[in-house]
């Protein structure tokens, strides 16, 4: 498998070109929730992760914000030395959904070689981004499906995933 840099405009344009085909795809997998999808997408994870260095990326840090969860927050805190409440007053907001997130992008803490100044303390959603090593991935086939504008991986993935089933 080969995986080269594109931008969230290259990943959307792609994604947008292939929407219809992926959506019946992606209808035909929930339908049939194949034994062997995790199997699959795993061994298409640890390919595209043997291929690709995120470093080279940081799509994600760069475009989409992690939901924070409490235990998110307070590690980030500790991590950084700061009290709870000055972190979030510092660097988080609530958005339309009541979710925290950073109120600012790029991540505040993404560095610009891509290296990430909070990595060990990192958010969950950071941590399991891009998500396609989760067992039952056939629940976020449509978040998936979405995060394929912003990670090559994700879309790789997705495009291997379509010609095996």
């Amino acid at each position: 498998m080969k995986i080269s840099y594109k931008t969230p405009e290259e990943l959307k344009l792609l994604t947008d070109k292939t929407r219809l085909e992926t959506n019946a795809f992606l209808k035909k997998l929930k339908k049939k929730k194949p034994k062997k999808l995790d199997d699959v997408v795993h061994e298409l994870h640890h390919e595209a992760f043997d291929e690709f260095d995120c470093l080279d990326c940081a799509n994600c840090c760069l475009t989409i914000g992690p939901r924070l969860f409490d235990k998110d927050i307070e590690r980030l805190a500790k991590h950084l030395k700061m009290k709870t409440v000055d972190f979030m007053q510092q660097y988080i907001k609530t958005d339309e959904d009541g979710d925290s997130i950073f109120k600012d992008h790029p991540c505040p803490f993404l560095l610009p070689d891509n290296y990430c100044i909070v990595y060990e303390s990192r958010p969950k959603a950071c941590r399991e981004y891009p998500h396609t090593d989760r067992k039952r991935f056939y629940q976020i086939l449509d978040l998936s499906h979405k995060n394929c504008e912003t990670c090559p991986i994700v879309s790789e993935v997705m495009e291997q995933l379509k010609n095996k089933f």
